[in-house]
């Protein structure tokens, strides 16, 4: 299973049992062991903790990417930058060279 299934799977997991919290305390709330504003305020503090969680996971992932591609020795986006700056400046000299060479035969 890839990566990126397995995100997506605990994602999907994750908004399901968003749904089985909000059915307990409606739950908790028609039977009154809760009044509706706590019921409000526990769904708002779960689902508040639930997203502070998801930041981590995708921060934890951000970071055990950018390691995994650090460790194959990947170009990074600003090295690429670099050699195609390089590559156009000898580009430019080549052609400026050949101008010459063509006016001073």
């Amino acid at each position: 299973m890839a990566l990126v299934d397995i995100i997506r799977n605990a994602m999907l997991a994750g908004f399901g049992v968003q749904e089985k919290v909000k059915e307990f305390v409606d739950e908790l709330v028609k039977k009154g062991e809760l009044n509706e504003s706590q019921g409000a305020k526990l769904v708002k503090e779960w689902a508040d903790k639930a997203e502070k969680n998801t930041e981590d996971i995708t921060n934890s992932l951000n970071d055990l990417v950018k390691k995994a591609i650090e460790k194959m020795k990947f170009p990074l986006r600003d090295d690429v930058d670099k050699l195609t700056e390089q590559v156009n400046a000898l580009s430019e000299r080549v052609k400026k060279l050949e101008e010459a060479g063509r006016q001073n035969p």
